[in-house]
C-alpha cells in the first residue's frame, strides 16, 4: 500500500484540551472518529493534554508541580508530554470500550524527530513507515500532540499550541486528504463569540486569510501549524465538537 493511495482514503483528526475534558466530550469525540472512519477508512488521531489550567492532567497543572521543573528544561518538558500520553490512553480505551479498535504510538514510535530545542521544538523529519505499517492492521491510530524526541532520545515539545503542529506534520507526512480540527465553537468566526453575540460562521477561507486572523493572544490554531499547512498545501476543516454540521474549510 502507497502512501500515496493511502493519502486518498485518510484524515487527521484533532481534538484539543476541551474536546477531551470529560467522558461526555470525549463521547462526541468518539462520534466524530467513527464517522471519520465511515467515510475515509483509516483515521489518525492527535490528542492535546486533558483540560486546562486546574484541571489534575492539563499541561499546566502538571508544570506546577514543582518549581524545581523551571530550572530542568528536560524534566520539564518530560512532565509537560506526559498530558498527551494519558489523554491518549483514556481516548483509547473508550475507543476499544465503544467497539473502535485502535493503536496507541508515542515516543520513537511516532516518527517524529525534532531539533531538540526544549519546550519550542521544531519537527525537523516524521518517519511515517511505523505508522502506516500499524494502519495496514487497524483503522484508528492515535498518537499524543505537542511532543516528538530528537537524536539522543531525549523528549521535546513544540510550544504552545503545539498539538496542532504535530497534526498538520502527521498529515503531510501521510498525504492525508486534510487535517480536521475540532473546537468549542463551529467554526472559524466572524469574531470571538465569546465577546461578540452576533458572530457568524464563515464557510470558507483562503489560507492567507486564516493567517490574518491567527495574530491573537488565543488563536483558533497554532500560527506555525497553519503556516505548515500553506507551506505544504494541506485543506483544514476547522469544526464544532458538539454536533456534526458544517465547519470552515481552509483551502490551499
Amino acid at each position: 500500500m502507497s502512501r500515496r493511495k493511502l493519502g486518498a482514503e485518510m484524515i487527521v483528526q484533532k481534538f484539543g484540551g476541551i474536546a477531551m475534558k470529560d467522558e461526555t466530550i470525549r463521547m462526541k469525540c468518539i462520534e466524530h472518529i467513527n464517522i471519520g472512519i465511515e467515510q475515509h477508512k483509516k483515521v489518525v488521531i492527535v490528542v492535546s493534554a486533558i483540560g486546562r489550567l486546574g484541571d489534575p492532567y492539563a499541561t499546566d497543572s502538571l508544570l506546577g508541580l514543582s518549581p524545581a521543573l523551571s530550572a530542568d528544561p528536560a524534566a520539564k518538558d518530560l512532565i509537560a508530554s506526559c498530558g498527551e500520553l494519558i489523554a491518549a490512553s483514556v481516548l483509547s480505551a473508550e475507543l476499544n470500550n465503544y467497539g473502535i479498535t485502535n493503536t496507541v504510538l508515542h515516543g520513537t514510535q511516532t516518527g517524529i524527530l525534532t531539533d531538540g530545542v526544549f519546550g519550542d521544538a521544531a519537527i525537523i523529519q516524521i518517519d511515517p513507515s511505523n505508522i502506516l505499517s500499524h494502519l495496514k492492521e487497524t483503522d484508528c491510530i492515535i498518537i499524543p500532540g505537542f511532543q516528538g524526541m530528537d537524536i539522543n532520545g531525549n523528549v521535546t515539545t513544540l510550544g504552545r499550541g503545539g498539538s496542532d503542529l504535530t497534526a498538520v506534520s502527521l498529515a503531510s507526512a501521510l498525504f492525508a486528504s486534510h487535517a480536521e480540527f475540532f473546537k468549542d465553537v463551529p467554526g472559524v468566526m466572524t469574531a470571538d463569540p465569546r465577546e461578540v453575540a452576533n458572530s457568524k460562521k464563515i464557510d470558507s477561507l483562503k489560507i492567507s486569510e486564516f493567517l490574518s486572523l491567527l495574530n491573537s493572544e488565543r488563536p483558533i490554531i497554532q500560527k506555525r501549524a497553519a503556516l505548515l499547512a500553506q507551506k505544504m498545501a494541506i485543506p483544514l476543516y476547522i469544526r464544532g465538537i458538539a454536533g456534526n454540521e458544517d465547519g470552515t474549510w481552509v483551502t490551499p
